[in-house]
């Protein structure tokens, strides 16, 4: 291994230049802070998408409501609009204070996209906004639909008759697939998800049983995504959603930056230069959590702080940012198995378009074993009630990290917040866990307690 050439330098070399490189090897959990980072006004000077791309997402997914209340009897009473809560977790805060012997300044607030309508969980943002958008673009292509109609009369035989002759693919760990699947198939067209070979098989059942047609494979999510755009470009009527380099998909992400700004004011949560906001997102492939901390920056500008959190195992985009490589080395490079239970974040290779575009904007990535991950979840069901899958606990285990590790302080210092830290906002983004089956449910959370028992 330390003879191997990675890009033209050794192993050697590459911890050499990068002192957190031998602890990401060895998979041991690291906080890294982005030295890159700039103010707001500078890095989006570097970016071609805007606000004004945001507002078009937001204004698609508004014209599309009365449709979606139409078909999704679970989201009438938000009219249509797929939003989730925002909610304090007191007790959970005090209990990490307690089993980590680390208190967390300022308060913690979980973001629910674990509880979002129709697909349970944060693609249910991204992934339903893209095949929207694109059943939109082919219905007022062929005249069928204009922009100032009322767009519940797609929830009609006609509709559903015109988009079965197109199909969509995708490539997926799981929940993208779920999201894109659900909505697909409810709007008529035939779709294919690829999946990897750690997609649970609750989700591959349940995608099944709407319709989907789901190809699964042994290898990783990289494959996956190869196999669904290889299948898409042989057949012209077919569109692949793109989850390394989609803009749509991305963008529909964005859209949460401004509905949990309407949301923190309906809670009287402050957010400006003396109550600076840190928000820890789960990373996979980087849409999602690109998507929400551009929304974020768009809104809050320099004073939220955005993270990526990733599996030990499966730390893809914290390479990518670090050696500023993106989609140039994977973790498999470096002989880093992917191997994680956390299904929705195991991936190998970054997106190159996410992490161009958040270069100068993200404060920095860190990493969580998959033992912490249960222990959270464990955690977090006994002391708020809140089920969560693996992967959603990897925003929880953030500010721990922040508090506890060297480069978190440094990173409170060098941005002139030591007098501000304890006004605080932690926002732990919960990306996935409502759908998960009960028995499946149960399973982790045994797995949380056996864990937790040995840290007593």
């Amino acid at each position: 291994m330390e003879n191997k050439i990675i890009q033209g330098h050794t192993i050697k070399e590459w911890e050499e230049k990068y002192p957190l490189m031998s602890k990401i090897i060895s998979t041991d959990e690291v906080f890294w802070t982005n030295s890159k980072y700039e103010k707001f006004t500078d890095a989006i000077k570097k970016i071609s998408l805007s606000e004004k791309d945001v507002e078009d997402a937001e204004e698609r997914l508004n014209r599309f409501a009365p449709y979606i209340a139409k078909v999704f009897p679970e989201t009438q009473k938000t009219n249509g609009i797929i939003e989730s809560p925002i909610v304090p977790i007191p007790n959970m805060q005090s209990n990490i204070a307690e089993t980590y012997n680390q208190e967390i300044l300022g308060q913690l607030l979980l973001k629910c996209d674990s509880h979002l309508a129709i697909s349970g969980s944060i693609k249910a943002r991204g992934g339903i906004y893209e095949v929207l958008k694109h059943a939109e673009d082919l219905a007022i292509e062929n005249n069928m639909l204009t922009i100032k109609d009322d767009y519940s009369i797609m929830d009609s035989d006609k509709f559903r008759e015109f988009f079965s002759k197109y199909s969509i693919a995708v490539g997926s760990t799981g929940n993208l697939g779920l999201s894109i699947g659900i909505m697909s198939a409810q709007l008529g067209f035939k779709v294919y998800v690829h999946m990897s070979a750690d997609a649970k098989q609750w989700k591959k059942d349940l995608l099944r049983s709407k319709g989907v047609t789901v190809i699964e494979y042994e290898s990783d999510y990289s494959k996956a995504v190869e196999e669904g755009r290889k299948q898409a470009e042989a057949d012209p009527n077919m569109y692949f959603i793109d989850d390394e380099n989609s803009t749509n998909l991305f963008l529909g992400y964005s859209v949460a930056a401004y509905r949990l700004k309407k949301q923190l004011e309906e809670i009287n949560v402050v957010v400006d230069e003396n109550h600076p906001l840190f928000v820890y997102l789960p990373c996979g492939v980087g849409g999602g959590p690109g998507g929400v901390a551009f929304g974020l920056k768009l809104v809050f500008k320099d004073n939220v702080h955005c993270f990526f959190a990733e599996p030990t195992h499966s730390p893809c985009m914290v390479l990518g940012l670090m050696t500023g490589l993106h989609d140039k080395v994977s973790v498999q490079d470096f002989d880093i198995d992917n191997i994680t239970d956390a299904d929705g974040l195991a991936v190998g290779r970054a997106s190159g378009f996410v992490g161009k575009t958040l270069e100068n904007l993200i404060s920095g990535s860190y990493t969580v074993n998959d033992e912490q991950l249960y222990i959270l979840l464990s955690m977090l069901s006994d002391s708020e009630n809140i089920k969560l899958e693996p992967s959603a606990l990897a925003g929880i285990h953030g500010p721990i990290q922040l508090f506890r590790d060297e480069a978190g302080q440094k990173y409170i210092e060098n941005n002139n917040l030591k007098n501000k830290i304890k006004n605080v906002t932690h926002i732990a983004w919960a990306t996935g866990g409502s759908m998960v089956p009960k028995d499946v449910m149960e399973t982790y959370y045994k797995k949380g307690k056996e864990a937790s028992a040995t840290l007593k």
